[in-house]
């Protein structure tokens, strides 16, 4: 499953190659509280159907009503990019189903160029991190690739907005907990493969969408080439295969590396690192385990939702209080039982006969 840029990009690229008239909105500016950050897209066709989000839905339906003809709008002009703002009054504020005070201004770019989206659709699709710079003067779109990605710029005169490449996720192990967390990652827009060199494991394998590799875990690492977009989480419980991974992730630039396991196991995986293998407490600090966040979860599909909840937390830059981690949650809760077994009443033995 594409992540929401690609979706809509590829939209936008396949409506213009068939000659639909249809314009790209790009949130560029917000005040307030906004309902979606900036950089959020959003294609409109002159019929009516649209894809992505800019809002909550209600500035989506001003747009609809404005430039398309299916509610009697004046249709998609032929123009230079426009700038929209939304949200200025309170008035406007509630009209538009804005937060209190919030304020956000849109670029629209009208009947983008299709051989352009479908070169930064190329770029993307090859893995690379590109720039695209619109002058809202002219209309004029320039790509480029670049190496980090950058937050999006805008002065009023030229945006500049980094795409791709999208975040992926490698996991080491083809198990029930690899199905749920596979699935979730793909519905969050992630690109998902699995390695698993156990025969066993992969024939069951039913998630689509999904790679398959069925080399030695760390060789996987090493052919994946994880960068800053890149997760790599292992969860088969051997140690022969989670920690060849482990030990390959955690030198990479994957922005998040993980290891299912007790406190105890993960605790001896760190133990095996530092003596066999050299690593220190500072390079194995971006080794996560055990990994999610405690919500009591039991099952795998519970796990799951556990782990995929970090990983998002990570990925968008969001700091986890500790008492969220497992370990930290779980210590609090072994503390909280054994106090309240120290202050359990004594039960009286009566022996037969004995008066009450």
């Amino acid at each position: 499953m594409d992540n929401i840029d690609v979706m809509v990009l590829k939209a936008l690229r396949d409506w213009r190659g068939e000659g639909q008239r249809a314009l790209l909105a790009t949130v560029v500016r917000t005040w307030g509280s906004s309902p979606r950050p900036v950089g959020s897209m959003m294609v409109l066709r002159e019929d009516g159907r649209a894809i992505g989000s800019v809002s909550g839905g209600c500035i989506e339906d001003d747009l609809i009503a404005r430039y398309t003809r299916a509610l009697g709008g004046a249709g998609i002009p032929d123009s230079t990019p426009q700038l929209v703002r939304y949200g200025v009054s309170a008035d406007e504020a509630h009209r538009f189903g804005l937060p209190c005070g919030g304020t956000l201004e849109l670029l629209l770019e009208f009947n983008p160029d299709a051989a352009s989206l479908q070169q930064l659709l190329g770029q993307l699709e090859s893995g690379s991190l590109v720039q695209r710079s619109v002058d809202c003067g002219t209309g004029a779109v320039q790509l480029s690739t670049v190496a980090q990605p950058e937050a999006l710029e805008f002065d009023g005169h030229t945006l500049i907005n980094h795409l791709g490449p999208g975040y992926r996720m490698l996991l080491i192990g083809a198990g029930a907990l690899a199905e749920y967390l596979a699935t979730m990652a793909l519905f969050n827009g992630f690109t998902v493969t699995v390695c698993d060199p156990r025969e066993e494991y992969m024939g069951s394998w039913s998630v689509a969408q999904v790679s398959k590799v069925t080399d030695m875990p760390d060789d996987a690492v090493t052919a994946f080439k994880p960068d800053a977009r890149s997760c790599i989480v292992a969860l088969t419980h051997d140690p022969k295969l989670d920690d060849l991974a482990l030990l390959e992730a955690l030198h990479s630039p994957a922005f998040y590396v993980g290891a299912i396991g007790s406190r105890r196991n993960n605790h001896a995986r760190r133990e095996r690192m530092i003596e066999h293998f050299d690593e220190t407490e500072e390079s194995l600090a971006k080794l996560r385990g055990p990994i999610g966040l405690y919500i009591g979860s039991k099952t795998p599909a519970e796990i799951a939702v556990s782990v995929m909840a970090e990983i998002l937390a990570v990925k968008n830059a969001v700091p986890l209080p500790q008492q969220m981690s497992v370990e930290v949650a779980k210590q609090e809760h072994d503390i909280a039982m054994n106090e309240a077994s120290t202050h359990c009443a004594i039960p009286e033995i009566i022996t037969p006969g004995q008066a009450r």
